[in-house]
Order: C-alpha cells, then sequence, then structure tokens
C-alpha cells in the first residue's frame, strides 16, 4: 500500500504542478499526505525504540526519550 500511495501523491504533485487540481484532489493529496507522514512517524519510532547504546563495559540500554 505504501508505493501505491507514493505513486498518487507523486501523481497529484505533478498533476498541481503542470494542470491544476480540483477541490477534491486536493483533499486526496492532503488525506495522503497525512497518511504518510503517519506510517513515516511510526516506522521510525518503531526503529528508535529498538536501538540500544552499548558502554565500554558492554552493557545495553535503550534510547533516552526526548521529552517533546
Amino acid at each position: 500500500m505504501l508505493n501505491e500511495t507514493i505513486a498518487r501523491i507523486n501523481a497529484l504533485a505533478k498533476k498541481a504542478k503542470t494542470v491544476g487540481l480540483t477541490p477534491e484532489e486536493t483533499e486526496e493529496r492532503d488525506r495522503l499526505r497525512k497518511e504518510y507522514l503517519s506510517t513515516f512517524r511510526a516506522n521510525l519510532r518503531a526503529q528508535l525504540d529498538n536501538t540500544y547504546l552499548v558502554d565500554e563495559q558492554g552493557n545495553k540500554r535503550p534510547l533516552p526519550k526526548k521529552e517533546q
């Protein structure tokens, strides 16, 4: 699904630059962008949650979470 989403976002971006978008297409583009960013952030968070720091003694500890 991610590849289809990216392809559709790219198609709408190209159309916006050349011909322009209808209001429905603008809404679809915005919805797809939000969906893509949500998926991207979730994947990045999962990757960071599974990343560990190893000190000189070989002790593993998870990355500290930053306060927002």
